[in-house]
């Protein structure tokens, strides 16, 4: 091959490799566990859901476990067996706390479930592929564990030129990928073939580190005549890192704060791609990994292809591990791995290496020191950041300038601290001050929540408080017009009577009636100009009072006149008898319907009808009394009670019922609101067509 470009990335740093204690070895199967434990969350993103219960027997390869959300995966049984637990069990995390899980039991008999191979991947539709891959439960075997169908889904259409195979494998100690890319080259690159088929990149580029010579050579040959971009890079950490892999590769630098995508590049890890591989070409889902087990404290360090969820400490006793000289158990490798507290912890999709060294091998730091701003961090980290800085910022809890200095474009590769000078844990402190940035976020992000359903509640309150008082408007309206109209009904003049009869009306008042207030008038004015004329007594008052005087004598000469000149009234009618009698009548009516109903006696319910008939004849002498028309006595039937539309109106009052409880609500899910909305349509919509039938 003729030599092309490489470039170089900022810093980086030349730590012992250490990895010649495991590679020498082919791939060991690990042996089957008695007991697996699962945890639901082996991948960024939101845990699986479980869907299998306790007592369910499982079959190797069946789903135990769907993914939750947008970002989330599937989860496999890795072997066959009873499921005997979904709840908390212990985690590989640097906390030590307890995470959900589902533990099966193996029966030993290790039986797959059917599986549905595809070998010719290219008449399948991208989005089947993608599904595929996706129900594979296949996450990021090289990093952190991200699905990997949500990051190819992710990817801008038509935008991604690069497809970059990351074999670099810089931590010391790890050679999972250097076994896996020696041994099974040959499923490497189909897996890589089925990426570039759905991906559709103009290139394809492989790198992998020279202190790899073996699998070098093995990819080299199984990628043959195919137009694959192999490339062997100079040996230092971390080169591994997506951005740093992409600068090397390509020369371009990836933006602070975005991803390789952005620059029309997407990064996969070789084991991501054999699993792809077995996904699509055998449609095996991921159940296991390659996992390095290595360290001084071992007697036979390798590397094992070992069932998810097997305890750690099975796998280290399988290699040899000698308690007494191991000094801590380390997950990952010893630049970005962190303690497990605990053997019982299960292997996970992210979980590529078990270190177990003794004192000795990798002595615990020294107390640190004051930082005496050598420089060197800065020198070394690969993310061109200064360490020193971000420091003192995370010190001071300072988060605007953690975030203005780029924190989160730390890869926490450790780099730094292995440089400093003054043993400072600086990773550790970064990882800190990017969990209280993540946990502010969260608690910013609830409270804008809260302040938006809280406006939207109160808006909610606004429009029904707008509408109840448009209804109660409307409603005091028609009472308004109603008495308009009765009183208009009341005013109309009585044609039968004579037209002298009729009071003279003016303005809606009698004569009569306005003289009474002229008088009255002139009466209060005369009253306040003799209190004023007592008080001080001048020619203009006794003027004035005079003046009143006469005004008020004048008043009450027309007055009287005019009540000379009035017809007599007419007798007021007998209209509280009249009224007293039709309520004793209504009474005594249903006392009789009441009794009636009850089944009383003869003798009661004759006594009842004579009481009856005798308020009839007190209303008539009532209605004699007072000149108007006896009412008609006769019982009529009342109007059949229409069931459907009694039944019609109580859904109606139902409906709104709810939909105004769920309006009151603040937690109320818009599609249940929709949906109570929609109920209440309905049923007014058949209450008017029962009432226009």
């Amino acid at each position: 091959m003729s030599e092309v470009k490489l470039w170089d990335f900022h810093g980086g740093i030349h730590p012992p490799e250490r990895k010649a204690l495991s590679n020498r070895t082919p791939i060991q199967p690990a042996p089957l566990p008695a007991r697996l434990i699962l945890p639901l969350g082996q991948h960024i993103g939101a845990p699986a859901r479980p869907i299998v219960a306790v007592g369910e027997r499982v079959l190797k390869g069946q789903p135990i476990a769907a993914a939750s959300g947008r970002v989330s995966a599937p989860l496999h049984a890795p072997t066959s067996g009873t499921v005997s637990f979904i709840g908390p069990q212990p985690y590989p995390h640097v906390s030590g706390m307890l995470a959900p899980a589902i533990v099966i039991d193996s029966d030993g008999l290790d039986a797959w479930v059917p599986l549905e191979p595809c070998a010719d991947y290219r008449g399948l539709e991208p989005e089947v592929l993608l599904e595929k891959i996706r129900q594979a439960g296949i996450s990021g075997l090289g990093g952190a564990g991200l699905p990997t169908a949500v990051k190819l889904a992710a990817r801008p259409p038509g935008k991604i030129h690069t497809l970059i195979v990351n074999g670099a494998e810089c931590e010391p100690y790890i050679t999972a990928d250097d076994r896996l890319m020696r041994e099974r080259a040959a499923e490497l690159v189909a897996g890589i073939e089925i990426l570039a088929w759905l991906i559709q990149p103009e290139q394809v580029l492989i790198g992998i580190e020279d202190n790899k010579p073996e699998a070098i050579a093995a990819v080299r040959t199984a990628i043959g005549e195919r137009p694959f971009g192999l490339r062997v890079l100079p040996t230092k950490y971390p080169s591994g890192g997506e951005k740093q892999l992409v600068e090397l590769l390509t020369g371009q630098q990836v933006p602070s704060g975005g991803l390789p995508t952005d620059v029309g590049m997407l990064c996969q890890n070789v084991g991501t791609c054999v699993a792809i591989h077995d996904a699509v070409l055998q449609g095996r889902p991921l159940i296991s990994r390659i996992v390095t087990l290595t360290g001084e404290a071992l007697a036979r360090p390798m590397n094992v292809e070992a069932l998810l969820g097997t305890p750690v400490g099975e796998l280290l006793t399988f290699a040899g591990l000698d308690e007494a000289r191991m000094d801590r158990l380390i997950i990952g490798g010893p630049m970005m791995g962190f303690t497990l507290p605990s053997l019982e912890a299960p292997l996970i999709k992210t979980g590529n290496c078990l270190l177990a060294p003794t004192r000795s091998e990798l002595p615990p730091p020294p107390p640190p020191l004051p930082c005496i701003r050598c420089g060197a961090c800065a020198d070394a980290c690969p993310a061109s950041l200064l360490p020193q800085q971000l420091h003192f910022f995370a010190l001071g809890q300072e988060h605007e300038q953690l975030r203005a200095h780029n924190l989160f474009d730390c890869i926490e590769c450790g780099a730094c601290a292995y440089v400093c000078p003054s043993s400072l844990p600086l990773v550790q402190y970064y990882r800190a001050a990017k969990a209280e940035i993540r946990e502010l976020e969260q608690k910013q992000h609830k409270a804008e929540h809260s302040r938006r359903r809280f406006e939207l509640r109160q808006e909610r309150l606004r429009k029904a408080e707008e509408q109840k008082e448009a209804e109660r408007q409307a409603r005091a309206e028609q009472a308004a017009r109603a008495k308009e109209v009765q009183a208009e009904s009341f005013a109309l003049p009585d044609r039968t009577a004579p037209l002298a009869a009729q009071p003279s009306q003016t303005g809606g008042l009698s004569e009569q009636q306005k003289l009474k207030i002229e008088a009255s008038m002139a009466q209060v004015a005369l009253k306040k100009a003799e209190k004023q004329l007592a008080a001080h007594a001048t020619p203009e008052l006794e003027a004035q009072v005079a003046e009143l005087r006469a005004v008020v004598e004048a008043a009450k000469k027309a007055l009287e006149a005019a009540t000379a000149a009035a017809p007599p009234a007419a007798p007021a009618s007998n209209d509280a008898a009249l009224k007293k009698a039709k309520i004793e009548l209504a009474m005594k009516r249903s006392e009789l319907k009441k009794a009636e109903k009850a089944g009383a006696d003869d003798a009661g319910l004759t006594r009842l009808r004579e009481a009856l008939a005798g308020a009839e004849q007190a209303l008539h002498a009532a209605e004699d009394a007072s000149d108007k028309p006896a009412p008609q006595l006769i019982r009529t039937d009342k109007r059949p009670v229409d069931e459907r539309l009694r039944t019609l109106k109580t859904e109606l009052a139902f409906a709104r019922a709810d939909l105004r409880k769920l309006e009151r609500d603040e937690a109320a899910d818009p599609p249940a609101l929709e949906s109570a909305r929609t109920r209440l349509a309905e049923a007014e919509r058949r209450l008017a067509e029962h009432q226009s039938e």
